[in-house]
């Protein structure tokens, strides 16, 4: 006589294990097929994000330098932004960066975006409001600023550059203007609107 308490007591219950082992182990066969396919298209969409903002304006100035380095600018008929004003009606700042301190990178870069592209005059200036104390001679204490404005269009969806230049900023407090320059409603140059008379910013964006 069959024990009921026995496994081949019950045909109908051992089929039935044997089938979910199989189906289980089916499931984790095509988690394991899909994984690598999963990672690359993450990458691809964060690499092909759109940047935020449509005029864009960035700065950098020698990682090896424990400088404090400004960026302004300013929007047609807006208000100057910077550290002490990071937002306007058009830009705003990203990011104030103070050099090396509270800074876990070795980069030295400071960025500003507009909401949509205002035609008009726009202004880049850069103030130098601490020198590196730290180095030695004859490392020279100023230092020399790098300046990049681009534009991003929606169609084609492409960040395009249009002017860069560098200065150098010798004394702390200085400020100079890099930059001013006139565009367009579809983001292109004036032309001849290019120049970079002296307009003070920080100035005006502090009160």
């Amino acid at each position: 006589m069959l024990d009921p308490h026995r496994d081949d007591a019950d045909p109908s219950g051992t089929l039935f294990r044997d089938v979910l082992s199989l189906a289980l182990l089916g499931f984790l066969a095509v988690i394991v097929f899909l994984l690598p396919h999963v990672h690359p298209k993450g990458v691809e969409t964060a690499s092909n994000a759109p940047a935020p903002g449509n005029v864009i304006v960035e700065i950098t100035w020698p990682h090896e330098m424990n400088a404090d380095v400004d960026l302004w600018v300013q929007a047609p008929g807006d208000i100057p932004v910077g550290y002490s004003n990071k937002g306007g009606v058009v830009f705003n700042l990203l990011r104030d960066d103070l050099g090396s301190y509270l800074d876990p990178t070795e980069i030295n870069h400071e960025t500003a975006y507009s909401r949509g592209v205002i035609p008009g005059e726009y202004v880049v200036n850069v103030h130098l409001y601490r020198e590196d104390h730290n180095q030695p001679p004859p490392i020279p204490v100023h230092a020399a600023v790098s300046v990049k404005v681009s534009v991003r269009s929606d169609d084609p969806p492409i960040v395009a550059p249009l002017l860069g230049t560098t200065a150098e900023l010798r004394h702390e407090g200085e400020e100079i203007t890099l930059l001013r320059f006139k565009l367009a409603p579809d983001g292109s140059i004036v032309a001849d609107s290019v120049h970079s008379l002296f307009k003070p910013l920080r100035e005006l964006g502090s009160k």
